[in-house]
Parts: C-alpha cells; sequence; structure tokens
C-alpha cells in the first residue's frame, strides 16, 4: 500500500487518480495518527510527503527513520516533493532520512512510473 500527504487537494486527486489508474492501492494520510493507524493495519510500501505541509512530512519522515522505529517501518520506502523553489526543505527531508527527494514537476511528470516502483516491495 502507498500513503501519501497532500498539501491540497490538487495534489491528492493527482495521486490518488493516478494510483487508481494503475489499480495500486493507496491511502492519505493527514497526521502522524493517521499513519499509526494505517501502518498497523495494512503493509505499507512506501509514504510520499508533500513538502509544502512540513511540519507534518518532517514528522513522518521522523516517526520512519527515528529511533524508535522498527525494521518494518525502517524497510517503508520515503518520498518527498514540493517546489523546486524549495531547496532548504528538500534537503531537510533527505538528511530526515527520505530516500528520494523530488521537486514537483519531476514527480508529477513520471508519476506513474514512480507510483508503481514505490508500490513494489523492496521499490
Amino acid at each position: 500500500m502507498l500513503l501519501y500527504l497532500a498539501a491540497d487537494l490538487l495534489w491528492a486527486s493527482k495521486i490518488k487518480g493516478t494510483a487508481d489508474a494503475l489499480s495500486l492501492p493507496c491511502r492519505p494520510v493527514r497526521s502522524v495518527e493517521m499513519l499509526e493507524a494505517r501502518l498497523a493495519d495494512s503493509p505499507v510500501t512506501a509514504l510520499l510527503v508533500d513538502l509544502d505541509k512540513p511540519e507534518e512530512a518532517m514528522t513522518m519522515i521522523g516517526r520512519l527513520r527515528g529511533a524508535a522505529a522498527g525494521v518494518p517501518e525502517r524497510s517503508i520506502r520515503i518520498l518527498a516533493f514540493g517546489p523546486h523553489v524549495a531547496k532548504e526543505a528538500l534537503a531537510a527531508a533527505k538528511a530526515a532520512g527520505a530516500d528520494e527527494v523530488l521537486p514537483r514537476g519531476a514527480f508529477d511528470h513520471d508519476m506513474g512510473n514512480i507510483l508503481k516502483r514505490l508500490s513494489a516491495k523492496g521499490g
């Protein structure tokens, strides 16, 4: 299952619509509490976080990469995306443990392939 944090309805719709078109299970998370609930009820392969929601995004990255994270959580791939001009936010996400950071345009341009790759075990 793919989980995603989106800052607005536009990005939520793009991610969900692309995943649905590819028959990939995909659910939103809006808080670390929702993330915890999804981790408890579903095998999660990846988390996508929108850096336009910086506090939530960094908290979720920290939850999966922090000292309290177990082996299953550490194996979840994390992709952070945000505006290309937000170089500090992109760098901070990478430093916090995101496996990939992409400007929005690059993510949008290749979203289908990215979601397919991330949904595969070991993606």
